[in-house]
């Protein structure tokens, strides 16, 4: 088993399946990487938190974890909650190397995606 972590940070809901997206990204990336802890963590109402999915990361071997916030655009849980989390876990688990990728929506490829999604889904 490597010692890095992939978790996927997303925001949470009451309505379990709404998870059930960012499950299957869970699973797809744990195929592509079986040797990587790959961890799916929620900032509201669902289980578990960041916090929790770091710690149990650690408690398995992992020493670089990298966070992907699976959100599209930068709003307050990026701009405060975010730092504000990995500030205490850094301090919890000084021993570990986080990395924090952009949220999804940064990222032109996804972009593109949806709109190429949309497209096809528009044409008559």
């Amino acid at each position: 088993m490597s010692d890095q972590a992939i978790i996927l940070f997303a925001h949470g809901a009451r309505d379990a399946e709404w998870a059930a997206p960012f499950g299957s990204i869970q699973k797809q990336l744990q195929a592509a990487r079986p040797d990587t802890q790959v961890a799916l963590a929620f900032q509201d109402f669902m289980t578990p938190t960041l916090e929790a999915a770091v710690a149990q990361s650690a408690a398995q071997g992992a020493r670089r974890i990298v966070l992907v916030p699976l959100f599209m655009a930068q709003g307050g849980h990026l701009k405060q909650d975010l730092p504000r989390l990995v500030g205490k876990i850094r301090e919890r688990h000084p021993q570990l190397e986080i990395r924090v990728m952009p949220a999804i929506g940064d990222a032109p490829e996804i972009l593109r995606a949806i709109t190429d999604w949309v497209l096809r889904g528009a044409s008559v």
